[in-house]
C-alpha cells in the first residue's frame, strides 16, 4: 500500500492534468470542480502517508539508473505541506481566473506541476530529484508567462534562464559526484562521500549542483529573477511559487549539505555567507520597494536567507546542530503557511483594484476586518513576534548562533560570528518594517481620491482558507511543544540532527531578548526611514510612497544580460568563421575539380546567427532568440526524458 501511495502521488495529479484540459475545452465548471477534487485527493493520499512511514519504490531501468521513491518523517511532512497549499491556493483560483484568460492552459500546467513537485519531495535518490526538478521547472515557467503581458514575458525569460542553466549545470555535478561516490542513493551518499579522497572534486561536484538549487530557491547571487518572476505571476501560482517551489530548491541544498558535506565546517560556512547576503538583501529590497507582490517576493528572498543561515548553521556546529535542525525545518513550513496568506491577499486585492501599487491601494483594506486580520496574524508571524510560529522558528536558529558563538568564544575567536548574529536581528528588524509599511497602508490609511469600498469582496472558501491559515500560525506558536517540536522531531534524521537534550524554553527572557532588539530595530527602521526618507509629499500635499532604489542596481541588467549576451556573440562569431570557411571550401574545390565552378560565395546574413541581429525568431509569447532556444532545448530534454521513461 505505500508503494502505491507513492506512485500514486507522483501520477493522478499529472493524469488529472489532461484529463481535465480536456473536460476544460467542453465545461470550465466541471473542470474547476474536477481541480479542487484532484487536490483534496492529492491532500488526503499524503495525510494516508503518515500510516506507511518508511514506504519504498524502486523502479529499475527508467532513465537509465532507475527511479527510487522513499517516505520518512521530513519527506512526508513536505509532501503534506504540498497538497495542502496546492489544494488551499485552487480555492480561490475560480475567482481570481473568472474574468481571465487561458484558464484551461493554467490548470494543466498546475497538476503537472504538482506531480512533479511530490516527485522531488518524495525521491530517494538525487537523480530522481533531477528529473522531477525539471519537469516542475518547466511546468512552472507556465505560470510566470500566464498573463502575457510585456512584464510577465520578460520576467518569464529570465525564468526559463536561469532554469535551463541551473539544470545543466546541476546535470553536471550529478554525474560528476556519481563518479566519484559510486551511488547516488540519499541513504548511502553520507557515507560514501565521506569516504571519497579527492575533496576538491566533491566541492566541484557539490558546487556544480548547489547552483541549480540555489536559483531554484533565490538565493543570492542567483536571486536576480525572483521578484520580477513573482510580480508577473498570478497571485496562486505566486503563492505556490513562494511557499512550495522554493522549498524544492531548499530540499536540493539540504541533501548537498547533509549528505554530500555532513557537517562540514567549510561548507557550511559558504552556505551560511550566501544565506546573510540572501537575508539581508532581500529584506532592503523589500523595505524599498512600494509595489505589494513585488515587497513580498522581497520577502521571500529574506526568508530563504533566513532558512540559509539555519542550514549553514548545521554545518558548522556539528554534532550540535540540534537547534539549527529544528530551526531550518520549522522555518521552510512557517515561511509557506505565511506566504500562501500574504500571496492569496495580494490576488484578493488584486482581483478588484487591478493594481499592485501602494499609493494606489492605500486604504483598500479598511472596514474588511477579516482580511486584515489574515494579513496581521502573518506579517506577525514573519516578523517573528512573540506568541506566533515565525518567533519560535527564528528564536532556534538565533539560538543556534548564539550557541556557536559560545564555542567559538571559548577558543577566543567568535567575532565574525557576532556581526552575523546583529545582521540576524537586522535583517529581523526590517522584515517587521516592511510588513508595517504594507499593512498600514493597506489597512490603515485613508485614501482621499477613493472612497472606502463596501460589499463582497471575497469568496467564502478564500475566507475560510486565510482564517484557519492564520489562526494556524497563532496556534502553532502558542502550542510549540505540542505542533512544532513533534514536526521538527520528525524530519531531524533526514537533516542528521540529533535530538535536543532539553525541551527549549521558547518564552524565557533570554530567548525574548532577541525578539525585542529586532522590534526595537524594526521601529527604528518605519518612523526613520520608511516614513521620513521613503515618502515625500504631492502635489497635492498628500504624503505617497517613493521609490528610491537607483535603476541601474540591478544585477541582471548590470551583469547577468550582458555576459550572456558576450557568450551568444562569441558562439554566433565562431560560428560565422566555421560558415565561412565552409563555404570557401566549397568554392575552392568547384574551381578544382569542376569546369563550371561558382563564381562568387554568398555570405550568410545577420538574421542567420542570432547574435547578431535584433529580429526575433519567434514572434510567440517568447520573442527573444536566446530565450526561444532555450526554450527549444527543454522541450527537446522533456521529449528524451518521455522517451526514456517509456523505454
Amino acid at each position: 500500500m505505500g508503494s502505491f501511495l507513492l506512485i500514486f502521488l507522483v501520477l493522478f495529479p499529472m493524469a488529472g492534468a489532461v484529463a481535465s484540459y480536456l473536460i476544460g475545452r467542453k465545461s470550465k465548471s466541471v473542470r474547476d470542480w474536477l481541480v479542487l477534487a484532484i487536490t483534496v485527493a492529492e491532500l488526503f493520499g499524503a495525510l494516508l502517508l503518515l500510516y506507511f512511514p518508511g514506504a519504498a519504490l524502486r523502479m529499475e531501468g527508467i532513465c537509465g539508473l532507475g527511479l527510487t521513491f522513499q517516505a520518512d518523517g521530513f519527506r512526508i511532512v513536505m509532501a503534506l505541506l504540498t497538497a495542502a497549499v496546492w489544494m488551499m491556493t485552487t480555492l480561490p483560483s475560480k475567482s481570481y481566473f473568472a474574468h481571465r484568460h487561458n484558464r484551461n492552459r493554467y490548470y494543466l500546467f498546475l497538476l503537472l506541476a504538482l506531480g512533479a513537485t511530490m516527485g522531488i519531495f518524495l525521491s530517494g535518490d538525487l537523480y530522481t530529484t533531477f528529473i522531477f526538478f525539471e519537469m516542475m521547472s518547466f511546468a512552472s515557467y507556465v505560470w510566470v508567462v500566464q498573463e502575457e503581458t510585456s512584464e510577465a514575458i520578460k520576467a518569464s525569460r529570465s525564468y526559463l534562464t536561469i532554469g535551463v542553466l541551473g539544470g545543466l549545470v546541476t546535470l553536471m555535478g550529478v554525474f560528476l559526484l556519481y563518479h566519484l561516490a559510486g551511488t547516488l542513493q540519499f541513504d548511502l551518499l553520507r557515507g560514501a562521500c565521506a569516504a571519497v579522497g579527492d575533496r576538491r572534486l566533491l566541492y566541484a561536484a557539490g558546487g556544480c549542483i548547489l547552483f541549480g538549487f540555489a536559483a531554484k530557491a533565490g538565493m543570492f547571487p542567483l536571486h536576480f529573477w525572483m521578484p520580477r518572476s513573482y510580480t508577473a505571476a498570478p497571485a496562486p501560482a505566486t503563492a505556490i511559487l513562494s511557499a512550495v517551489l522554493s522549498k524544492a530548491g531548499i530540499f536540493g541544498i539540504l541533501v548537498v549539505s547533509c549528505d554530500v558535506f555532513y557537517r562540514d565546517a567549510d561548507w557550511g560556512m559558504l552556505i551560511l555567507i550566501l544565506g546573510v547576503v540572501t537575508m539581508l538583501l532581500g529584506a532592503v529590497l523589500g523595505l524599498f520597494s512600494i509595489n505589494l507582490k513585488r515587497t513580498l517576493a522581497c520577502s521571500s528572498m529574506s526568508q530563504i536567507g533566513f532558512i540559509l543561515v539555519g542550514v549553514g548553521m548545521q554545518g558548522l556546529l556539528g554534532a550540535h546542530n540540534q537547534l539549527a535542525v529544528y530551526g531550518t525545518v520549522l522555518h521552510m513550513l512557517n515561511h509557506s503557511l505565511i506566504k500562501l496568506i500574504l500571496f492569496v491577499i495580494a490576488g484578493v486585492i488584486f482581483t478588484r483594484t487591478e493594481s499592485l501599487d501602494l499609493n494606489e491601494i492605500r486604504g483598500w483594506g479598511r472596514g474588511k476586518p477579516l482580511l486584515a486580520f489574515s494579513f496581521l496574524m502573518a506579517a506577525v508571524g514573519v516578523g517573528g513576534i512573540p506568541l506566533w510560529s515565525g518567533y519560535i522558528s527564528k528564536t532556534l536558529l538565533h539560538e543556534g548562533i548564539v550557541e556557536y558563538i559560545e564555542i567559538l568564544a571559548a577558543q577566543g575567536s567568535a567575532g565574525l560570528m557576532r556581526v552575523i548574529e546583529w545582521l540576524f536581528l537586522i535583517a529581523g528588524g526590517m522584515t517587521l518594517a516592511y510588513m508595517t509599511k504594507l499593512f498600514v497602508a493597506i489597512f490603515i490609511e485613508k485614501n482621499p481620491e477613493k472612497p472606502v469600498e463596501k460589499g463582497t469582496y471575497m469568496d467564502k472558501p478564500t475566507s475560510a482558507m486565510l482564517t484557519i491559515s492564520g489562526l494556524t500560525l497563532l496556534l502553532f506558536g502558542l502550542f510549540a511543544h505540542g505542533t512544532m517540536d513533534r514536526i521538527a522531531e520528525a524530519s531531524r534524521s533526514f537533516l542528521g540532527g540529533e535530538a535536543l537534550e532539553h525541551t527549549v524554553r521558547y518564552f524565557s527572557w533570554t530567548n525574548l531578548q532577541g525578539a525585542l532588539i529586532s522590534v526595537c530595530i524594526g521601529a527604528v527602521l518605519y518612523f526613520g526611514v520608511v516614513r521620513f526618507l521613503l515618502m515625500k509629499k504631492d502635489r497635492q500635499g498628500v504624503r505617497v510612497y517613493v521609490d528610491r532604489w537607483p535603476r541601474w542596481a540591478d544585477l541582471e541588467n548590470l551583469v547577468y544580460r550582458p555576459l550572456l549576451q558576450g557568450l551568444a556573440f562569441v558562439g554566433a562569431f565562431c560560428s560565422r568563421i566555421a560558415a565561412s570557411v565552409a563555404d570557401w571550401l566549397i568554392y575552392l574545390i568547384h574551381r578544382l575539380f569542376y569546369k563550371k565552378a561558382p563564381q562568387t560565395v554568398e555570405p550568410k546574413t545577420n538574421e542567420q546567427f542570432g547574435a547578431y541581429s535584433n529580429r526575433p525568431v519567434y514572434r510567440g509569447i517568447v520573442g527573444e532568440t536566446l530565450a526561444y532556444e532555450l526554450l527549444l532545448y527543454g522541450a527537446g530534454v522533456v521529449a528524451t526524458l518521455l522517451y526514456l521513461l517509456l523505454q
